[in-house]
């Protein structure tokens, strides 16, 4: 997790924020007559110097169920007798609680924003210095055909950028309900309270309370987790490409930074493990998440309070992995000489489907197919340019095919078959800058 982000959500920033939306609540309804002029700032005066027992608030939990009701009970106890009863008047504890967590998420959506943001600028670097550096792309594990990093950076780049524009789209509202979410005892100003009151602390304002209805929830940590999955993409493809045997790119170096343990010549790519490993959790935390999204009548037994720890551990989490994604971009080494090496691994076989492309016309599409595939396996089992190879098989077929040998130099180079890798990147170029 992000440990800066840790320290700002910890016990008594929890009591902050339930304390925010409890002054909140009397301010607005000071503004509208339901509480006598001036309680409201004597509640503020008397609890924000006051000293929260935190300790017993969290022991409070196992009887009340949630944080608000010991957080509830013990604030009053600190308030002047005359004032005590216009404190949490006309809330609930999912108010307190919903609220609170709101207020707590949305500096972590702003950072999370800055992050991505960080991780964009640094790939759009990438992109533009690799736009046309040739490497070999990869189905199913195994070498397939020629594109480049800078597409496949772009990649990367437009998914994160993907999930950030979702999680700019997410709203973060206010929770005032009451016990059964109609304002009950307050017919005339209770939407009004709402309303005013997310105003007060900043917070989107819902059309309804939202006790049983937990889109924003969901909406929050699915954004959440896509975040995680394109952070986790790219943390997969680069510990892919800095195995030993590949060596196509490196995290940035660091002073002690994939030293093992016990062996002396390793440089573990501990970054990306840590990314793919915050993702993991995240997608466990999700899972959570929607299968709480239905919820019984006016007040959830139990899906309520699953989602609490889950949702907020989430965007720890993926601010965490952003952390270590920004350095990884920033800072990633890449080896254009052993990207070129690898595209020359198989000889040249991996240039089989443009050769069959080219010789179809002549000898149809099967025993084109079928001429190509072939030496390309005799280029591999003999260690032989697969060009080489190929001239010998043609030869054979020299009366029908009309291939002169630039043609077929041309088509066994791998600079020349990008497809639209270049386009791609411009294209994703032009997007990320397209707000």
């Amino acid at each position: 997790m992000s440990q800066r982000a840790v320290a700002e959500c910890d016990d008594d920033a929890m009591v902050r924020a339930m304390l925010a939306f409890e002054l909140a609540l009397a301010e607005v309804q000071e503004a509208r007559g339901a509480v006598p002029d001036g309680v409201s700032q004597q509640m503020r005066e008397q609890l924000e110097r006051a000293n929260f027992n935190v300790a017993e608030i969290a022991e409070g939990i196992a009887s009340g169920g949630n944080v608000a009701i010991p957080f509830v009970k013990q604030s009053r106890t600190l308030l002047a007798d005359e004032i005590k009863r216009y404190w949490h008047q006309g809330a609930t504890s999912q108010d307190v609680v919903d609220s609170a967590l709101m207020l707590l998420l949305k500096p972590r959506i702003a950072a999370l924003d800055n992050l991505l943001l960080r991780c964009r600028s640094a790939a759009t670097a990438l992109m533009d210095t690799h736009i046309d550096t040739p490497m070999v792309g990869r189905t199913l594990m195994q070498q397939a055909l020629p594109i480049t990093f800078g597409v496949k950076v772009a990649h990367w780049a437009v998914g994160l950028e993907q999930a950030r524009r979702r999680l700019s789209a997410v709203e973060l509202p206010v929770q005032f309900g009451g016990a059964v979410g109609v304002h009950s005892g307050w017919e005339t100003q209770g939407l009004v309270f709402m309303d005013e009151l997310a105003e007060r602390l900043g917070l989107a304002t819902p059309v309804l309370p939202w006790h049983t209805d937990r889109q924003p929830v969901h909406a929050l940590g699915t954004a959440l987790d896509a975040i995680a999955g394109a952070a986790e993409k790219v943390a997969l493809d680069v510990s892919l490409l800095t195995q030993t045997e590949i060596g196509e790119v490196a995290e940035p170096s660091e002073p002690g930074m994939g030293e093992s343990s016990s062996m002396p010549h390793k440089r573990n790519p501990v970054r990306s493990a840590l990314i793919r490993g915050a993702a993991r959790q995240v997608h466990g935390n999700t899972s959570t998440l929607l299968n709480a999204y239905a919820q019984p009548l006016e007040r959830g037994l139990g899906e309520w309070h699953a989602e609490w720890a889950p949702l907020m551990e989430s965007a720890l989490l993926v601010e965490g992995a952003l952390e270590q994604l920004a350095v990884l971009l920033e800072g990633l080494e890449v080896y254009p000489e052993k990207m070129r090496r690898n595209l020359a691994a198989t000889g040249g076989g991996i240039m089989a489907e443009p050769v069959a492309r080219l010789l179809a016309p002549y000898l149809g599409p099967d025993a084109a197919k079928a001429l190509s595939a072939s030496a390309a396996e005799d280029a591999r089992q003999r260690d032989r340019p697969y060009v080489e190879v190929l001239s010998e098989a043609l030869a054979e077929h020299q009366e029908v095919v009309r291939v002169t040998h630039e043609e077929l130099r041309n088509a066994c180079d791998p600079t020349l078959y990008l497809g639209s890798s270049l386009r791609q990147v411009a294209r994703a170029a032009a997007w990320l800058k397209n707000e």
